[in-house]
């Protein structure tokens, strides 16, 4: 009888790590934890900033593998994969060791930074060779530590984003993708090949940057002390690493032009795959490398991010003090609308949707004689759902041809109101599929061990659950219109 063969994915979130044992040969997950129960935290020090301190996540993955590994036997494992929070730093010395919290991918601090750089860097390198301005990236992150921070950045041996900083953990070995690096702005797509113009404006030492690896495929066997504590082979290797947005498309066989995925974690993500290069002046919409981009295949990811949707879902359950998410869309079920209030989630820093502005959080046309908590969960899921047909509105003004959206059976996606605003709203026909993260980086890394042999035999077993079709009702339609007529005051 022949032992089953089995991948690890690891997804790293600004909330939470999720890391789930797959089963290939079935194509199914044997095993899944999400951990710390609680929410981790985002620490602002000062308006504007977000931190999280890269030790406490190589603890929180210690305890998740810790929990899987008392069930299960590590030892079938033949690979991981590695999905994480993107735009992040996190900068260590020549021992390894964080110099400073990481500055994550909400963090405003460095918006000027990158508003100068806009301005002085020559626009025809801004449009052709980055597709993207320097904005509040990780290179301008890396420039803020250099200008605020001298004597921490003088003891920077290596910048990595925060799924280079796991790998490191999980190796010993220091390295980056090109993928990776594109989400810093670090990547020139003209020359394929890091970018120098960026780095030289920044007046950043190339020394600093890792060496490159792909995306998928041999990044570097465990250390042995990785494998000793926590029962693997010492054949076992990480072969999969992307960004969580990326991973999200990849874990839904978002793979080709055309194709397109969103999710509604902690942030609010739509996200097109395409063989161009495009490049948006207003930075509103992103071009990244896709994680599946190769030579011969060129594939990018058109990034539209609206920060605050999880969190301002998690905000609110504080604040109304209920008892759980399901117990919030029960409630949101309960009245068949928001009774005029509306929601807008735009308090989790500077938005890349306007412009790099920070436009704040708002809960407007409250009645203290006709409100409930009720209402207020509806507003909030449908504001959130508004504010994504808003991104889709401007994909397409772009020329993408959004007629059909792939989601995983997750987060807000759970919610029947938050689905049913999102699908009238935008005239969408939404695609649920049993998977996650997590899922998507094990069979990343299953792909990039070899165990499947193309992209295609690799989703041949992916479900999907559901399908829900945009229908004729003006309900929504209205609702959305009246919601963005607001919007474009505030903004």
């Amino acid at each position: 009888m022949s032992h089953p063969v089995y991948f690890l994915g690891i997804d790293l979130g600004s909330s939470s790590v999720k890391t789930t044992l797959f089963d290939s040969e079935k194509g199914i997950t044997i095993d899944s934890i999400t951990y710390p129960d609680k929410e981790m935290k985002i620490i602002s020090k000062n308006k504007g900033w977000a931190e999280q301190d890269p030790n406490y996540w190589w603890d929180c993955i210690k305890k998740s593998l810790n929990i899987l590994k008392n069930k299960n036997d590590f030892s079938l494992v033949k690979s991981i994969g590695v999905s994480y929070q993107m735009h992040g730093l996190v900068a260590i010395d020549k021992r390894g060791k964080p110099l400073i919290p990481s500055i994550i991918w909400c963090d405003s601090r460095a918006v000027e930074i990158g508003d100068k750089a806009k301005k002085e860097i020559n626009k025809e390198i801004i449009e052709k060779n980055l597709l993207n301005s320097p904005g509040n990236f990780t290179a301008s992150k890396i420039k803020w530590v250099m200008e605020n921070d001298p004597k921490t950045y003088s003891k920077i041996y290596k910048v990595m984003l925060p799924g280079d900083y796991i790998s490191y953990k999980l190796t010993g070995e220091i390295s980056t993708t090109a993928s990776g690096l594109s989400e810093g702005t670090m990547w020139d797509f003209e020359t394929n090949s890091i970018s120098s113009d960026i780095l030289n404006h920044y007046s950043i030492d190339d020394k600093i940057i890792p060496d490159l690896v792909n995306s998928i495929g041999n990044q570097g066997n465990l250390s042995n002390k990785v494998c000793k504590k926590f029962g693997f082979n010492k054949e076992v290797s990480i072969t999969y690493r992307t960004g969580d947005q990326p991973n999200n498309a990849f874990s839904l066989n978002v793979l080709n032009p055309g194709e397109i995925a969103a999710t509604a974690g902690t942030s609010a993500v739509i996200y097109s795959v395409t063989d161009k290069n495009i490049y948006d002046r207003n930075n509103r919409i992103n071009t990244f490398l896709h994680c599946n981009s190769s030579e011969s295949k060129k594939r990018n990811g058109l990034l539209l991010c609206i920060n605050g949707s999880g969190i301002a879902f998690s905000w609110i359950k504080s604040l109304l003090n209920e008892s759980s998410y399901k117990e919030m869309d029960i409630k949101s079920e309960s009245v068949s609308s928001s009774e005029g209030i509306k929601f807008y989630s735009f308090g989790n820093g500077a938005e890349r949707l306007f412009e790099n502005k920070k436009i704040d959080s708002h809960l407007i046309g409250l009645d203290f004689n006709i409100h409930s908590n009720s209402h207020i969960i509806r507003s909030v899921l449908e504001g959130i759902a508004f504010s994504l047909t808003y991104g889709i509105e401007l994909l397409r003004k772009f020329g993408v041809d959004v007629n059909t959206v792939r989601v995983g059976n997750a987060n807000l996606f759970l919610s029947k109101v938050f689905r049913e605003a999102f699908v009238s709203s935008s005239s969408v026909k939404l695609q649920i599929y049993d998977t996650n993260g997590s899922e998507g980086a094990a069979r990343g890394a299953a792909l990039g061990y070899g165990f499947y042999k193309n992209e295609k035999e690799a989703f041949e077993q992916l479900k999907m659950i559901s399908e829900i079709n945009p229908t004729k009702e003006d309900f929504y339609n209205e609702e959305y219109t009246n919601w963005k007529g607001i919007l474009n005051k505030l903004n």
